[in-house]
C-alpha cells in the first residue's frame, strides 16, 4: 500500500512580523517546524504501514530550507521524501499550492491513502474522495479498497466509508506523534532528497503556478496592536459572593 503525506515547514514563534513592503512574513532569524497538524499525519501513516506494510512518500512544497522537514518525517519513519522547490513556486495560496502538490503526485504515481494536516483543495485537484476532520481509521481494506473512518465534528462524530484512493485530513486528537529514533535519524542524514522543479512535473501550466496561478490576492497584512490586559481582584468573603461578583461583572461587560 502507497501513502502519500503532504506537509509544511512554518515558522515556530509566537512573535511573528510581517514585512509591510511585501506583505510577507519575515524569516530571518526565526527557527522552523513542520505544521503541527502534519506531525499528526505523519503519525498516522506510518501506523498504517506499520499495519498494513507498504511505504509511506512524504513531500512538500517550500522554499530550500524545507528540506529540514522532510529530514525530520524520514527521522519519523517515512521512507522516502520529495521536495518541491522553485522560483516559479513563491507566493502560492492554497489553490496554487494544491495544483503543484497535485501534479507532484501524478509524477509518484500509484497510491491508496493521501494523509495532509489540513489541505482539502488537493482531493479536487486529483478528483479524489475527501474526508475531512478524522479522528479515528476504524477499517481499512486495501484487497476491498474500502475505508471506514470516524469524523470529529462540532456538532458530534460522524462514521463514514469511502472507496480508495481517497484523500485524509486528520484532527490531533487522532494520535500522539512518536519522536524520531537514532537510526531513521541516521538513514534521514545519509538521504539524497530529491529536489522537483516547475520543469520537472508534467503537464505544469505556469498561469496557474506560484504568485500568477493564485487567484487569492494579499491587500495588506499587519500585527495587530498589542491590547494591555487589566488584572481586577475580586474581594469576597466566602466563593459563592465571589462567583455573584464575577457573573456581575461578566455581564456588565458582555461577554455572556
Amino acid at each position: 500500500m502507497n501513502i502519500i503525506v503532504c506537509i509544511k515547514q512554518v515558522p515556530d514563534t509566537t512573535d511573528v512580523k510581517i514585512n509591510p513592503d511585501t506583505n510577507t512574513l519575515v524569516r530571518e532569524g526565526i527557527h522552523n517546524i513542520i505544521n503541527p497538524f502534519d506531525l499528526y499525519a505523519i503519525e498516522e501513516s506510518l501506523r498504517l504501514k506499520e499495519k498494513f506494510g507498504g511505504k509511506v512518500s512524504v513531500i512538500s512544497l517550500g522554499p530550500p530550507q524545507s528540506i529540514n522537514a522532510l529530514k525530520e518525517a524520514v527521522g519519523m519513519g517515512a521512507d522516502e521524501a520529495i521536495q518541491l522547490s522553485d522560483r516559479v513556486f513563491a507566493g502560492s495560496d492554497s489553490w496554487a499550492t494544491a495544483y503543484t502538490l497535485a501534479l507532484a503526485i501524478k509524477k509518484i504515481g500509484e497510491f491508496e491513502i493521501i494523509l495532509c494536516g489540513k489541505h482539502p483543495g488537493l482531493a479536487s485537484q486529483l478528483g479524489i474522495t475527501q474526508l475531512t476532520y478524522v479522528f479515528k481509521i476504524i477499517r481499512l481494506d486495501p484487497e476491498a479498497g474500502a475505508i471506514t473512518v470516524e469524523r470529529l465534528l462540532e456538532e458530534g462524530r460522524e462514521i463514514v466509508e469511502a472507496r480508495l484512493p481517497v484523500l485524509l485530513t486528520v484532527v490531533k486528537d487522532i494520535n500522539q506523534p512518536r519522536q524520531a529514533t537514532l537510526s531513521h535519524i541516521r538513514r534521514a542524514s545519509r538521504l539524497l532528497i530529491p529536489t522537483w522543479t516547475a520543469a520537472d512535473l508534467p503537464g505544469a501550466d505556469s498561469s496557474r503556478l506560484g504568485l500568477t496561478g493564485s487567484p487569492t490576492q494579499v491587500i495588506k497584512i499587519f500585527s495587530p496592536p498589542r491590547r494591555e490586559g487589566v488584572l481586577d481582584l475580586i474581594t469576597a468573603d466566602n466563593i459563592e459572593q465571589s462567583a455573584i461578583i464575577l457573573t456581575d461583572k461578566i455581564i456588565a461587560e458582555k461577554i455572556l
